[in-house]
């Protein structure tokens, strides 16, 4: 019988209690890796709520039921120490870390008007921060392995992302501040981590999950008996390849996922280019060159995530 392609690998999921957490580590189980599943637990999806070790441990049972191996993690990856730990209990239990899934995340969406200071911290803190923590003990720990063996080990990040980043999403000023950022924390780490032979790519994922049911309210509901075109479960697949050997040359990069699609997504790229007739611009001379360029384009124009996506409401 041939080896999974991720046997005798290691593996963190955060948020793994519920939703794409949860089918990102059913689907690395299902490969082949040992798993943590990390959870902190609150029924809320603001966050609110008593933490609880309940979602975090059923999905660890239901990985070992199926005949994998894992353990649970029921601490919050926003507080350094915890991530600590996390990263630590891998170690300890697995002997090693090979991939790191950052997932955890919360929602306290109002518009930037209306936002206060608490809500913008508290999604930063729980979003950007959080796979900073774990990212920053992974990396210590593949960085230490490749000078204790004098060459490249294994490591694999994948980050979580979103169209709110990409596309602008009103009434989350704080979630896509922390999308976007979470984006430049993978580019980074990339280029950091490589020459230790591990890679950190980001997903912005669209599936169906607690977290997104108001947003997906009426889009492409399934018909019984066929698969949700926004389940998690077509999302989990590119968790498990990103987290593969085969993935091994895709290195910073920002993937689009949802049922049946996977895109690619460039870099930014200029779109016009405009050049001074002397040494330095005027106020009147920009006036002239750029307002022409907006002049036939509405106002803020972005791109509607639905249109890049393809999706359709019901």
């Amino acid at each position: 019988m041939a080896a999974l392609p991720l046997e005798g690998l290691s593996a963190i999921v955060t948020g793994a209690g519920r939703g794409l957490g949860r089918a990102e580590a059913l689907e690395l189980a299902r490969l082949g890796a040992a798993v943590v599943v990390n959870d902190f637990g609150r029924p809320g999806r603001d966050g609110s709520g008593q933490a609880s070790k309940g979602p975090a441990e059923d999905v660890a049972a239901e990985i070992r039921a199926a005949g994998g191996t894992a353990v649970a993690h029921t601490g919050d990856v926003a507080d350094h120490q915890q991530a600590r730990e996390l990263v630590q209990l891998a170690i300890d239990t697995y002997g090693k870390l090979d991939i790191l899934v950052n997932n955890a995340g919360i929602l306290r969406d109002r518009m930037i008007f209306s936002m206060s200071e608490a809500e913008w911290d508290s999604v930063i803190h729980v979003h950007l921060k959080g796979h900073f923590n774990t990212t920053h003990f992974a990396a210590a720990h593949w960085r230490e392995r490749s000078k204790a063996t004098g060459g490249p080990v294994y490591g694999r990040i994948v980050n979580t992302s979103s169209e709110a980043f990409l596309a602008g999403s009103a009434g989350q000023p704080n979630y896509a501040a922390a999308k976007g950022g979470i984006v430049g924390l993978t580019t980074s780490t990339a280029l950091a981590l490589g020459k230790y032979g591990v890679t950190a790519n980001a997903i912005c994922p669209r599936a169906r999950t607690r977290m997104t049911e108001d947003v997906f309210a009426g889009f492409q509901e399934p018909e019984e008996g066929q698969l949700d075109p926004l389940a998690p479960e077509h999302v989990s697949p590119l968790v498990g390849y990103l987290a593969s050997p085969a993935a091994a040359k895709v290195n910073g990069q920002l993937l689009v996922v949802h049922g049946g699609m996977v895109a690619i997504v460039e870099r930014p790229r200029v779109a016009a280019k405009f050049d001074s007739a002397k040494e330095a611009f005027s106020y009147e001379e920009l006036d002239e060159l750029i307002s022409p360029y907006y002049e036939d384009r509405p106002a803020g124009e972005t791109f509607a995530a639905a249109e890049v996506l393809g999706l359709k409401r019901g």
